[in-house]
């Protein structure tokens, strides 16, 4: 999601509501206490140098529980964050913190904000020799109704 669709939404909506892909909701009390811009650069395995620049949006909870961010408040920081940094309509990186810290993409289901797992990737697969190949079917044997039996295609 980029600031331009982000702003759209907030526009529209009075709660501001995330979740992860499991389902587990961000505490309603969080804070953005963070929107900036993030560059990155360097060199992928096959040589390539790359740039890549995502606007940061770091959520954080504190043991301050009546706290609710509401969209109007949102809307405003990222405004006043444009203007300071400059921001350009970049994509939006979300770091939040369970275990340990998580960057996340963002989506929105039409109610609340989903953060989306990032995924780790080559990009230079073909320099590498690391092609996308078609990843074959598992079968679940605790599942199955099949044995596993020589010549079954189980084993």
């Amino acid at each position: 999601m980029k600031l331009s669709e982000i702003k759209i939404i907030l526009s529209k909506v009075e709660a501001v509501n995330f979740y992860t892909e499991n389902g587990e909701m961000v505490p309603e009390h969080l804070h953005v206490t963070e929107v900036g811009i993030i560059s990155k650069d360097f060199i992928d395995c096959g040589g390539k140098v790359r740039h890549e620049k995502v606007a940061n949006f770091q959520l954080w909870n504190a043991d301050d529980y009546e706290h609710r961010l509401k969209a109007g408040k949102l809307l405003s920081i990222i405004s006043l964050s444009e203007k300071a940094l400059g921001m350009e309509d970049l994509e939006i990186e979300v770091e939040y913190q369970t275990g340990t810290i998580g960057k996340y993409d963002l989506d929105f289901d039409g109610t609340n904000f989903r953060l989306l797992s990032k995924k780790t990737a080559c990009l230079a697969s073909e320099e590498c020799g690391v092609e996308d190949t078609p990843k074959k079917e598992m079968i679940d044997l605790a599942a199955s109704t099949k044995s596993c039996i020589p010549g079954g295609g189980c084993c």
